[in-house]
């Protein structure tokens, strides 16, 4: 079972390590951010990193706020706090 679930890691990072690698060469980058919930997984986003790095990319990921639900409500209350400060919404 041990290497079945490596197996399957290994598939599913290479093909978004592929993936996000092709999508910022055609774009002229050399910066790739992973973010998601699929990035939770440790495993995952250690072995993504590799192949990007591995293919020159600068990666950037989360460290102190959660790729999933989490990180995205705190983005949702940054955003609306910056518009509470603007006037854009009264609080």
């Amino acid at each position: 079972m041990d290497e079945l679930a490596r197996a399957f890691h290994e598939t599913v990072a290479t093909i978004l390590a592929e993936a996000a690698g092709e999508a910022a060469r055609a774009r002229g980058l050399n910066r790739v951010v992973l973010s998601g919930g699929c990035f939770a997984n440790r495993l995952l986003t250690e072995r993504v990193t590799e192949l990007l790095e591995a293919a020159g990319l600068e990666v950037f990921a989360h460290r102190q706020v959660p790729p999933g639900d989490g990180g995205i409500a705190l983005g949702q209350a940054v955003v609306a706090a910056e518009r509470v400060r603007r006037g854009f919404i009264c609080a």
